[in-house]
């Protein structure tokens, strides 16, 4: 059964992990797992190296994917697909609560010694939503 606009939005703003996908020329698309953030009604964003495969090819396409599913309690998919609408060094805000979304406790905390330790500056990219699709496959 389809999804509404809003069942989309609010399935789509709980804290999966994305299947990002960016056309990559010459070869299949790039299908990376990502972290993102969204609420319903805005535009999702995540973070990612700029000297990443997903930063080069994503320069060259100027779009990208993302695709959340589950198959517990009820087997449902969204995807958004749309153009970069932004592309900026990310804050540090802004990698505290990507990580918050996905992790708590000691686990954030050594998240994050990690990631502003090691891994360096990251990217916040945001999607402007152009298309949607999105589906309760449960019978």
């Amino acid at each position: 059964m389809a999804l509404t606009a809003s069942e989309k939005q609010e399935f789509f703003a709980r804290p999966h992990v994305a299947a990002f996908a960016v056309a990559e020329p010459g070869r299949g698309p790039l299908t990376v797992p990502v972290w993102y953030d969204y609420e319903p009604g805005g535009k999702p964003w995540i973070t990612i190296a700029p000297d990443s495969r997903k930063a080069t090819v994503l320069a060259a396409a100027g779009r990208f994917s993302l695709m959340v599913d589950t198959v517990e309690p009820r087997t449902m998919y969204v995807s958004v697909e749309g153009p970069v609408a932004e592309s900026r060094r990310s804050t540090d805000a802004e990698i505290r609560a990507m990580a918050a979304r996905y992790l708590a406790g000691a686990e954030l905390d050594k998240y994050l010694e990690f990631a502003f330790g090691q891994l360096g500056e990251h990217l916040t990219v945001v999607l402007e939503p152009e298309h949607w699709l999105g589906a309760d496959l449960t019978i």
